[in-house]
């Protein structure tokens, strides 16, 4: 089984666009995929969010999704 591209070697739009179809596949790789499958799945989602942190660690974050956010809705 392949392992996929370095997250440190692919170019942002690379890196985006990987991220996206994750997270696009996320749902049917739960329900339907192997074990094997689901495991993979996680662990290459999670090596890419890393790098995405590493390269953003100052990300835009949205104040509506932070728990004082969620206090004002509410």
């Amino acid at each position: 089984m392949t392992e996929g591209v370095d997250p440190r070697e692919l170019s942002d739009e690379d890196l985006f666009r990987e991220l996206q179809h994750l997270h696009e596949t996320r749902t049917d790789t739960l329900l339907h995929g192997s074990d094997d499958a689901l495991e993979r799945h996680t662990s290459r989602t999670q090596e890419l969010e890393e790098e995405y942190l590493r390269r953003y660690p100052e990300r835009d974050v949205d104040p509506d999704r932070l728990r004082s956010g969620a206090r004002r809705r509410g």
